[in-house]
């Protein structure tokens, strides 16, 4: 690790400010350019210990930028992953209010639900739909705490991977009942399809994403617990949406999930 301890707890204090208070800044390697993965990794730790410390609860987890459009949308080569806490999920056909985000986007997802843990090292896609209870569509809204959008990856990690909402709903279907691959999804805002997509486009395979954080996790001895909600990334670029939009996820075979912004 390059940074000092006192470093890590004071990046993640304005980190998490930022997000808490919904305002942005430039991005944290522009003062700290000798950051590395370890250092990024252990400021998101520390967000989440503040959370839980506070009362918050870690329900799942995320992995970012998993497809091609969105690496590319990006400029990035690599995923990366995050955690979920309670107050970040939204009922279904819920609304999210746009006065607590700096400048929201949604993504279309597929979600897994563990029946049990999974572990890495090691850990591949048929481990991951064994230990699958259900998958179901999901929609991500990410809101970077950085301003324009404009960070590196290393930011990017340190901030939670711009998790801010997510809502999960339509119908759960076990994962031997879908072929993840070709499934198709369509995102609408306001009655108007914006993107289009399938489960190919994460990684090849959306559990092929799961897989991959479970390894990660692995790496430093932590596992994926039974009914971790897990969100695989998304399958198109991010749409910018604002106050007064409607956004609905419809998953071939699953039904569709909606939110609304205000």
């Amino acid at each position: 690790m390059a940074l000092d301890a006192k470093t890590l707890d004071r990046l993640a204090e304005h980190l998490e400010t930022c997000e808490l208070e919904a305002r942005d800044t430039p991005k944290i390697t522009d003062e700290h350019p000798s950051m590395d993965w370890d250092d990024a990794y252990a400021i998101q730790n520390r967000i989440l210990a503040r959370k839980t410390a506070r009362g918050a609860r870690p329900i799942g987890y995320k992995a970012g930028l998993t497809s091609h459009a969105k690496m590319k949308q990006m400029g990035v080569e690599t995923p990366v992953f995050g955690f979920l806490a309670d107050y970040f999920s939204v009922p279904e056909g819920g609304t999210v209010r746009t006065s607590e985000l700096i400048h929201p986007k949604v993504e279309p997802e597929i979600a897994f639900v563990l029946k049990r843990a999974l572990k890495g090292p090691g850990c591949h896609i048929g481990d991951v739909l064994a230990a699958t209870d259900f998958v179901l569509p999901g929609i991500e809204v990410i809101d970077s705490r950085y301003r324009d959008f404009k960070f590196d990856l290393k930011s990017v990690v340190a901030d939670n991977t711009s998790a801010s909402r997510f809502v999960v709903g339509g119908r759960p279907r076990p994962p031997h009942e879908v072929d993840l691959r070709t499934v198709g999804i369509v995102l609408e805002k306001n009655g108007e399809p914006v993107a289009m997509g399938a489960g190919a486009a994460v990684l090849g395979h959306p559990a092929a994403a799961i897989a991959m954080l479970a390894n990660h996790l692995g790496k430093s001895g932590q596992e994926l617990p039974a009914g971790s909600l897990i969100l695989s990334g998304g399958v198109t670029e991010a749409v910018a949406v604002a106050a007064g939009d409607n956004v609905c996820l419809r998953v071939q075979g699953m039904g569709s999930v909606s939110l609304r912004f205000t």
